[in-house]
């Protein structure tokens, strides 16, 4: 697709967005949710800017399925405010500029892929010439066949008819649930690439357990845990603020090194990881510290160097009850 192709379009008849120019596209403001004793957000604020593509990130259980369902106006919060391009969740017009990919899509087994991309564009107010252009442009992108009933279709192809169907009135905001999940590896990077390249021109939002894509392809991240917002930043200012200090040290007994290293003040925390220990603390006295504690111990010294982490050992620190 072109980048004309990728670009929103304004449904007929439809109200004239409010400007955003210099406001975040997606805001939550002190947003809580409970579901009786069990609070699923507890006073979360976050933003997203326009053209922006973020991850929605957090172990299980931290509130990311709930936010969610807000923000697709399928709950409504007790307390705070969410608005998507100026509005609330859930109305006509917002609905009408939001795309939205689950992660386990459903849809009628008797019909294909394009009569069923025909009548989502009609339910979607695109006109009958504005669907014979954007139908046949999304099974091309997605590479699914017409003449197979959907019935038919492998959890990949079904994944992919998903993302046209959210991709089919050229959102503004487009939401992803595990986008990249059941596709093979050509298939996953055919999405990425797309993902990156629709980051121009919507608001994409993402929510997945794969650190490694969501590194490779978002701007901006947001990550929760027990219904509480750890860090919500730019990814570059996300690593590089979690990731400063850390060392890793690769030794014979890890588990044995980790616990006395655990017990210096100059130490934050120490995870094993195989054979490593990835150690965050005073850079300058972990150098002259850790020398001794592997004598004191007995043990050999294989490696050591300061360790710029990935985004899954960032995930992990800040996870971590004990940051160990």
């Amino acid at each position: 697709m072109t980048s004309t192709e990728l670009s929103p379009h304004q449904p007929a008849g439809s109200p004239t967005a409010p400007s955003t120019s210099h406001n975040p596209v997606v805001v939550f403001d002190g947003v809580s949710r409970a579901f009786g004793t069990t609070l699923a957000l507890n006073n979360v604020s976050f933003s997203f800017p326009a053209g922006s593509v973020c991850a929605l990130l957090g172990p299980n259980g931290a509130g990311k399925t709930t936010a969610l369902r807000i923000l697709l106006g399928l709950a409504r919060p007790d307390s705070g405010t969410v608005r998507i391009l100026g509005e609330e969740p859930g109305t006509t017009w917002v609905r009408q500029r939001l795309g939205y990919l689950p992660d386990v899509p459903t849809f009628p087994n008797w019909l294909n892929a394009s009569e069923y991309l025909y009548e989502v564009a009609s339910l979607e107010g695109l006109s009958a010439s504005q669907a014979r252009t954007r139908v046949p442009l999304l099974l091309d992108l997605t590479s699914l066949q017409t003449s197979q009933r959907i019935g038919g279709y492998s959890r990949g192809m079904r994944q992919r008819l998903g993302l046209a169907q959210a991709l089919i009135s050229s959102p503004d905001v487009l939401v992803l649930d595990e986008p990249t999940s059941a596709l093979d590896p050509s298939g996953r990077r055919a999405v990425l690439d797309l993902l990156h390249e629709l980051g121009k021109h919507a608001t994409v939002i993402i929510s997945s357990h794969n650190l490694s894509e969501i590194q490779e392809i978002c701007t901006h991240a947001v990550l929760l845990k027990d219904g509480n917002v750890l860090a919500a930043s730019t990814l570059e200012e996300l690593m590089s603020t979690v990731g400063a200090g850390f060392m890793r040290v690769r030794v014979d007994h890890p588990d044995a090194f980790a616990a006395a290293v655990r017990g210096e003040p100059w130490c934050a925390s120490a995870r094993v990881e195989g054979l490593d220990v990835i150690v965050r603390g005073d850079e300058q006295l972990a150098g002259v510290q850790i020398p001794r504690i592997i004598t004191q111990l007995g043990e050999r010294l294989h490696a050591y160097s300061p360790s710029a982490l990935t985004l899954e050992e960032v995930f992990l620190t800040l996870t971590s009850e004990e940051g160990q």
